[in-house]
């Protein structure tokens, strides 16, 4: 009998406002799902929906104002090694070659350099960046910048990844190969992720669950299920159970829009 997975994220009425000289501003409000061990997550909504918001949350960045975060049932108070994020941008340091910002995570925790070699040595070849260890991160293309990114978030192992539309800046063709390389990497990896994207054929794509968020403040509208099986490649994007599946997520969004005009998202005097 195979065990059913874990818990390992519960978000619970999660609520986050920020105070602004104009008023306070709702991001989220009373967000709760829970994520399963190794699950690929995806989120989507409205631009200003509170997603990246959720995402620092997560990560332990930004404190909840009312509800909380547990990872594996401890409440996450500040950023955890098990939490790994990738930004937008990829940040990368310009003064660091590619594999000395990938093994900065590691250089912090102080782990020592033959260790600290070895395993960037296996994150370059993982993310396809063999070759380019001494390479400064300015003569990088987009695509590849991101997967050392990615490198250096997972050089520090976290059971959690999150992704912050990571490939929001790509051009439509590197973005295609990078959801590729994203897949083929959990699926070798079957790490748990969470990852932002405002695309819902990416999501429909990638996703084991996808959340659905309203307008602001984000609330959660839908979590819609991915039944398409896996390995799955971008092949798939034309296939009439992945557009089913994206049809439904486009109905949802506009179900949230709706809901969305009849609630006043602007900052509270």
């Amino acid at each position: 009998m195979i065990a059913s997975p874990e818990t390992l994220l519960e978000i619970k009425n999660l609520y986050t406002a920020f105070v602004e000289p104009e008023g306070t501003l709702e991001a989220l409000e009373d967000v709760s799902f829970k994520v399963l061990q190794g699950e690929f997550i995806c989120l989507i909504g409205p631009s200003g929906c509170g997603k990246s918001t959720l995402l620092r949350t997560l990560a332990g960045l930004l404190p909840p104002s009312k509800g909380e975060v547990r990872l594996r049932g401890i409440p996450i108070r500040g950023p955890e090694h098990a939490v790994g994020l990738v930004f937008q941008q990829p940040t990368l340091l310009p003064w660091r070659t590619v594999a000395e910002n990938i093994a900065l995570p590691l250089e912090l925790r102080g782990q020592p350099l033959a260790e600290r070699q070895q395993r960037v040595a296996e994150l370059l070849e993982m993310v396809g960046l063999a070759g380019f260890e001494a390479t400064y991160p300015q003569l990088l293309s987009g695509g590849m910048a991101q997967r050392a990114a990615i490198a250096r978030a997972l050089a520090q192992n976290p059971e959690v990844l999150l992704l912050d539309e990571p490939f929001g800046s790509l051009d439509a063709l590197t973005r295609e190969r990078m959801a590729a390389a994203l897949l083929e990497l959990w699926q070798r990896q079957q790490r748990t992720v969470l990852m932002v994207t405002h695309s819902v054929d990416e999501a429909a794509l990638l996703a084991d669950r996808v959340v659905v968020l309203s307008p602001r403040p984000g609330r959660i509208i839908d979590i819609i299920p991915v039944r398409l099986p896996r390995p799955r490649d971008p092949s798939l994007l034309l296939d009439p159970r992945l557009q089913s599946v994206v049809r439904e997520l486009r109905q949802a969004l506009k179900n949230g829009e709706l809901q969305g005009n009849g609630r006043n998202s602007q900052p509270k005097a």
